[in-house]
């Protein structure tokens, strides 16, 4: 135990640095560790004040919550505190505060024989937003105010107001002529992710996390700004009454549904510590599935009577505790920053951090995605930072903490030679093409030159290439395709399908009967459907679901490597950047060869054949003078050229006094298009483009045809949840057999969900939305109804 005089020392400066967290959380929005730092800073003070009770002052982080409200709006007094609730982080800690309850309650303990009393408990997920009171007069919002420090908050009454699911007016009848209600402020997954694709569209600041986005949003002096972003409000208890209310706790937040007030669907009873524990657990497990951020699951004692007996202590009270979950953001120091390669070549920063423990696991490495994002972080090698991890997502460093920089820090630099190779590093350029122009800008990316000379990116092409979802060649796993090719075997995907035995039977790992296994499995992947092929060939920015419309539509490899990027355009989903890196690879002579080689080694590429009907009917000459991106021809215009000259060529030869005929057409929209097709270089493209399109099979239609035969094209399904009669795989395949796009996300355009157990957020926003919803025993009938096996 210390002195009385180093613990005055130290109690000092953990209520100074615990009061510079309180201002930074819950006045500028802007916290600076994370809530499991916090909360180990704040219980140390809490030990120390317990061990030296003479030292506790009314001022301490530990009488009283949060901090000052900010002067820019009002203050609110709160006539009942809002008070803090304590923790619970182990099993141990929530079977201590149900045997204090019990204890508190003079109820009987059980014994061997049973006998115990059970205490009866509300059971919600502690959501990670703002905690506001809501004032109600004679039912109508006459008031909102945040939590403050705890017992003044700020007046937030005009921004409450934006809220959608905020009443503005009780429903119903039976409320207490003075009715305060207390909930959350949040915003939700989807909406966090919106919100900041909308900031980065504006050029603006992105949100850390969605409790950030809300507080800061919640907390705008300009109303305006916080009615456009997605706040929702979820309540959890009351403050001041004047009037009856129900007599426990989960009675009353029923009330206050049937008065129009949203409380979480997750409201559960669980009597004694063991039916709570489950809870615990069950959310634990839900977690990632849920709409929202949650950091724990709060218990409150469900009996009015029970929570008046048990009362209060300083600053929380006895009859409630939150459970918090494992920390899902931790501080730990950044030791260096390493740079490995990917199989394009992208020369990644990885952060190697001092080794700590966040949701349960221990993290040593976090990525820094690229040198744009160090840039923004502004994060340096000996910085102490905020690192993140949710679920089985990447760890990822979040925040520097500034105010921990040492003296001696370094900048992260990106190497000029390539760590692996020693080949020159580049920075990528981005290409944007609008009407008429491209415009060039520095990317994110620094790629390798190396190619496959550098053995990083030919491992990673190869456990690409070999990969589940691509060739499928079971027993090549990442330490077998590492000692094939620093053994010299292996140079490119192709020499896979020349291994012999004698080549394979010595390595480390490979005896007689599984290098049998490996040519087998070699051997059986020589025949792979046209779109695991363009797959497993590791086109940038192709991914499985570009591969299928790709092979689906052009139905032959050939098609596809001379397909021009205007005509790869017509395809569903497939922009133009997207059609530029596939027509690029395809042209460039090493991807060339390698493709010839596997041809020559054995490859049969199975579902080739005739140009698909979806595609052959969707093209129109308007469409097509469109794409071209002509200065000031827009759709409308293009339609208007279509009409008049009817073919490509009568287009390119009309003169001026031709398109000033041309109706609606304007002066600078006819000059810009006679410039256009003056250039001899735009005129060829033009006709190569229309002659590939014709030799495809697609041939100019009145107006685009809806492609009969396929009883889902043009539909949009999404799937979610754990499918039990079949896989999701092999649902996804059946829906897109059918002419469907399989979506990882549901929204207006969502044409139906199909949603197993355990479906979460995807089929809370489908029932939100109105989007049709099929359980799997319906989907199979619907599957069935169109002749598909199941």
């Amino acid at each position: 135990m210390p002195d009385a005089q180093a613990a005055a020392e130290r109690i000092a400066q953990l209520r100074s640095e615990l009061d510079a967290h309180n201002y930074r959380y819950h006045v500028l929005d802007e916290p600076s560790i994370p809530d499991a730092e916090y909360d180990r800073l704040f219980h140390e003070l809490k030990a120390l004040e317990t061990e030296h009770p003479q030292l506790v002052t009314p001022d301490s982080p530990t009488q009283r919550v949060g901090s000052l409200a900010l002067s820019a709006f009002g203050e609110v007094k709160h006539e009942v505190p809002m008070l803090s609730l304590g923790n619970a982080f182990e099993e141990d800690d929530l079977r201590d505060f149900d045997r204090r309850v019990r204890e508190g309650l003079d109820l009987p303990a059980g014994d061997l024989f049973g006998g115990g009393v059970d205490v009866e408990y509300s059971c919600e997920p502690k959501l990670d937003g703002l905690a506001v009171s809501l004032l109600y007069r004679d039912g109508l919002l006459v008031r909102g105010a945040t939590r403050g420090d705890g017992s003044t908050g700020e007046d937030i009454s005009v921004n409450v107001r934006t809220i959608r699911n905020v009443p503005l007016k009780l429903q119903g009848s039976g409320w207490p002529a003075v009715l305060e209600v207390r909930g959350e402020v949040f915003m939700s997954k989807t909406g966090f992710d919106a919100l900041n694709a909308r900031q980065l569209e504006a050029g603006g600041k992105t949100f850390a996390n969605p409790r950030n986005a809300a507080a800061g949003s919640l907390r705008q002096l300009d109303s305006k700004i916080t009615a456009s972003r997605p706040l929702e409000f979820c309540c959890y208890g009351v403050g001041q009454v004047q009037g009856e209310l129900p007599d426990s706790h989960i009675g009353i937040l029923e009330a206050l549904k049937g008065w129009g007030m949203p409380i979480s669907r997750e409201l559960k009873l669980a009597k004694g510590a063991d039916e709570c524990l489950a809870y615990y657990r069950s959310i634990g497990e839900r977690r990632e599935s849920l709409a929202y951020e949650i950091d724990g699951v709060v218990f409150k004692v469900n009996n009015l009577a029970y929570q008046r007996e048990l009362g209060f202590r300083a600053r929380e009270p006895r009859w409630a505790i939150a459970h918090k979950f494992p920390a899902l953001e931790e501080l730990t120091e950044l030791l260096d920053v390493e740079f490995q390669v990917g199989r394009t070549g992208a020369v990644t920063p990885v952060a190697r951090l001092k080794p700590v423990k966040v949701a349960g696991v221990t993290v040593s490495n976090a990525t820094l995605h690229n040198m744009d994002e160090v840039a923004r972080l502004g994060v340096m090698i000996g910085d102490t930072v905020i690192i993140r991890r949710a679920g089985d997502v990447i760890p990822q460093v979040v925040q520097v903490v500034l105010e921990r920089r040492p003296s001696d820090v370094r900048p992260v630099q990106i190497p000029e030679s390539c760590p692996v190779c020693g080949s020159h590093v580049e920075r990528t350029q981005l290409v944007k093409r609008s009407k008429g122009k491209e415009t060039f800008s520095e990317g994110s990316v620094y790629r390798c030159v190396g190619r496959l000379a550098c053995a990083a990116q030919l491992k990673q092409a190869i456990i690409h290439f070999v990969s589940r979802r691509a060739m499928d060649i079971e027993g090549l796993g990442e330490k077998s395709v590492e000692q094939l090719v620093d053994e010299g075997l292996v140079a490119s995907p192709a020499d896979l399908y020349t291994l012999q035995f004698e080549q394979i039977v010595g390595l480390e790992g490979f005896a007689e009967l599984s290098t049998k296994n490996l040519l087998a499995a070699i051997a059986d992947s020589r025949k792979p459907s046209l779109a695991r092929f363009i797959y497993a060939l590791g086109i940038p920015d192709v991914g499985e679901e570009t591969a299928k419309v790709l092979a689906r539509s052009l139905a032959s490899l050939e098609r596809v490597k001379r397909a021009l990027p205007e005509v790869l355009t017509y395809l569903p989903d497939v922009g133009l950047e997207v059609a530029h890196e596939i027509h690029s690879f395809f042209e460039d002579a090493h991807n060339r060869t390698v493709i010839e080689q596997l041809l020559a080694r054995g490859i049969e590429l199975q579902d080739e054949g005739e140009l698909h009907a979806e595609f052959a009917a969707c093209a129109t000459l308007a469409g097509f003078i469109d794409k071209l991106n002509i200065p000031f021809i827009a759709v409308t215009g293009a339609e208007k050229l279509a009409v008049k000259f009817g073919s490509l060529q009568g287009i390119i030869d009309a003169d001026w006094l031709d398109l000033r005929q041309v109706e609606r057409l304007n002066e600078k929209a006819a000059r810009s298009l006679r410039e256009f097709f003056d250039k001899p270089e735009n005129a060829e493209r033009a006709r190569r483009i229309e002659a590939q399109l014709h030799e495809f099979g697609m041939h100019w239609q009145s107006e685009k045809k809806t492609v009969e035969g396929l009883p889902l094209a043009g539909q949009t399904w999404v799937l979610t949840g754990s499918l039990e009669l079949m896989s999701r795989d092999v649902a996804k395949d059946k829906l897109e057999g059918l002419g469907a796009k399989v979506a990882g996300s549901v929204s207006a355009k969502t044409t139906c969900v199909v949603a197993g157990p355990g479906a979460g957020s995807k089929l809370a926003k489908a029932n939100e939305l109105g989007v049709q919803v099929l359980d799997e025993q319906a989907f199979l009938t619907a599957m069935a109804a169109y002749g598909v096996a199941t």
